[in-house]
């Protein structure tokens, strides 16, 4: 038994399979993406108890037992994260593949630090690749997340 997406779900696929596979073949889950398959580029990222890891190389069995949270997990479109505004407000995509990873990375960020540094975020969000040089926006985005989420506990 898994969770994710705060929904209890049981493994149909063998131990070895990677996280990544399950959540899209096996959950029709789109937001975690294929990119090197090595762990390396950060389109694969997901929560796994609240932490950044990269779903291309970890196996189910890892994951047994704890809580997965992917880009369809952060918000809806009728009640979307913080940070989902913030970055179509920052226009902080282009093509897009590389967003759910950084998304999901700048939410652990963001739980763990409610008021992050330009140092910070550039370090949590280091790991992922992104080609179309949004890298400004995308900052400024999670900048925009974070007083968001310090005006909404106020």
């Amino acid at each position: 038994m898994i969770t994710i997406n705060a929904k209890n779900i049981a493994l149909t696929a063998p131990d070895k399979t990677p996280l990544l596979s399950f959540l899209r073949n096996e959950l029709g889950l789109s937001g975690p993406k294929l990119g090197c398959g090595e762990g390396e580029c950060g389109a694969c990222m997901v929560l796994v108890d609240g932490r950044p890891q990269t779903s291309c190389n970890l196996p189910l069995w890892a994951v047994k037992g704890h809580a997965v949270t992917t880009l369809e997990g952060l918000g809806t479109a009728e009640q979307p994260h913080a940070l989902q505004l913030a970055f179509i407000e920052e226009n902080a995509g282009q093509c897009g593949y590389c967003l759910s990873g950084i998304l999901v990375s700048a939410s652990a960020l963001l739980l763990h630090t409610l008021e992050p540094t330009r140092a910070q975020i550039c370090q949590a969000l280091d790991k992922h690749l992104c080609r179309c040089g949004a890298h400004e926006r995308i900052i400024r985005a999670v900048q925009r997340a974070a007083q968001m989420g310090k005006m909404a506990a106020a």
